[in-house]
């Protein structure tokens, strides 16, 4: 990109913690964080936080009345970005622009106020502002009294880096220097998780790893539900404070055949590759987080994409899924941050079931997957900031 936009700060609350060292910790081993836990009044494979996070939002719905009635997709969104924004120096008086989607919202109140309706026959007083796609932004534009503006937006799995590409769009435009973009998912309840199972790609038996993501041997669909919100700011130029500047943004949409599906061998990805990568020489890339979401077709479809754009001579691969589960709309920059981490710490974190020779020898160039049903596809390609200095 001719004009360089760096991330400047991430922040995440997820199954692996609280914090970047606490991921970073976490990705050092191969255990997950994939559990059978009651949901409804069924046992299933679910990623959620763990104690101490959900002490933290639990402390956050009770420190202020207004925040008592809302989802856990927006107080997760508030916690992501308040750290995120602690952590890049912004106050409320950048008035910096705010994009944080979710791929299905307020799924908990919803679930909760359609039950009191089907036994009431009327809606709550508060069933529609708190279980809207906007409720997530505003409340966080809110809570940091920004004012700047704020959209949300659900491009189901793919949302959080659809909110990075809109904020990249907003600062090359000059409407704004600074924009902060993510996305939350609260989505571990009996109707999300039969959604899934409806569809046959949801994780079932007795597995050492109930999630295999990126193995790409596995004969049964495995995909595992968890909860996160990552958060990242954009700036234009490189800062001293600079994470890792993004080099190139990727898109596309491919004609469905079916309505959950994406082609063989992934067109939407070979585009969105295709057009992150631009003018670099692919054999530069180091890693690929992959989106890889577990499910036979979606993994297989991917590496074949990869393959072809890469022709034959891929990059290391990795995901995150196998560990913290797919976190829908708060995926893309989940991955992004494992990205980040990879490259300040110079290492690469592998998955479990590939059986690697050998290790990149830098971790400078790394470009991240998503996409979502509907093929809407999204390739960041990032590099070391050093790299523009």
């Amino acid at each position: 990109m001719c004009t360089p936009i760096s991330i400047t700060a991430i922040a995440s609350i997820s199954p692996l913690g609280t914090s970047m060292e606490d991921a970073w910790n976490a990705y050092q081993n191969n255990d997950h964080f994939i559990a059978k836990k009651i949901i409804g009044d069924k046992g299933e494979y679910v990623s959620s936080l763990p104690e101490g996070a959900r002490s933290k939002i639990k402390a956050l719905r009770q420190s202020d009345s207004k925040y008592k009635e809302l989802d856990n997709s927006v107080l997760y969104a508030i916690y992501a970005s308040r750290m995120a924004i602690a952590k890049s120096g912004w106050s409320a008086n950048d008035n910096f622009g705010i994009n944080i989607g979710s791929s299905r919202g307020a799924t908990a109140l919803f679930e909760k106020f359609h039950e009191e309706f089907l036994h009431a026959h009327k809606a709550a007083t508060l069933s529609s502002p708190t279980t809207t796609l906007g409720n997530i932004s505003s409340w966080v534009a809110h809570d940091l009294q920004t004012k700047g503006p704020e959209i949300s937006h659900s491009i189901t799995c793919s949302t959080a880096l659809h909110a990075l590409l809109n904020g990249v769009a907003w600062i090359k435009s000059g409407m704004a220097n600074k924009f902060l973009v993510g996305g939350s998912e609260a989505p571990l309840t009996p109707f999300t998780i039969a959604q899934m199972k409806a569809m046959r790609i949801y994780a079932k038996g007795n597995l050492d790893y109930p999630c295999r993501a990126l193995d790409l041997q596995k004969k049964q669909n495995t995909m595992v539900l968890g909860e996160a919100a990552s958060i990242a700011c954009l700036e234009l130029g490189v800062h001293k404070n600079s994470l890792a500047v993004i080099e190139g943004v990727g898109y596309a949409t491919e004609v469905l055949e079916h309505n959950i599906s994406i082609s063989a061998d992934a067109f939407c990805f070979q585009r969105s590759m295709g057009m992150a990568l631009g003018s670099t020489d692919p054999d530069d890339i180091d890693v690929i987080v992959m989106h890889a979401p577990g499910t036979v077709k979606g993994d297989l479809s991917e590496k074949a994409a990869i393959d072809k754009i890469f022709c034959g001579k891929a990059p290391f691969l990795t995901s995150n899924k196998w560990k913290v589960g797919h976190t829908f709309g708060a995926s893309g920059i989940l991955s992004l941050e494992l990205a980040i981490l990879m490259m300040q710490h110079d290492a690469f974190i592998g998955t479990p079931f590939e059986n690697y020779t050998s290790a990149p020898e830098k971790v400078e160039k790394v470009m991240v997957n998503a996409v979502g049903f509907g093929g809407n596809a999204v390739s960041i390609l990032l590099k070391c900031p050093s790299q523009d200095k």
